[in-house]
């Protein structure tokens, strides 16, 4: 059976008034993928960076939202994570 688990860097902080919202790094999100690899028995058969727009947005449903929407630049905002293709 062929499945997928998405490592995204988590929000570490909301927005304020005056500030973004803060978030881990790519690198905690690589090491996060590196220990569900070395910990499961599973065979790996694709690793990928994913980027994608307003994952964290509360009208969305992250990753694996299927249509996930822009409106410009504006009020987008993009994240990079890592997806690891699997067997089992």
């Amino acid at each position: 059976m062929i499945g997928y688990k998405d490592f995204i860097p988590q929000q570490t902080a909301g927005p304020g008034f005056f500030s973004s919202a803060q978030y881990e790094s790519f690198d905690a999100a690589v090491r996060s993928a590196n220990a569900f690899v070395s910990g499961q028995s599973v065979k790996v058969l694709n690793v990928e960076t994913v980027v994608l727009p307003n994952v964290w947005d509360t009208s969305e449903d992250g990753t694996t939202d299927p249509s996930i929407r822009t409106s410009g630049d504006v009020s987008s905002t993009w994240h990079q994570f890592i997806r690891v293709w699997y067997e089992r």
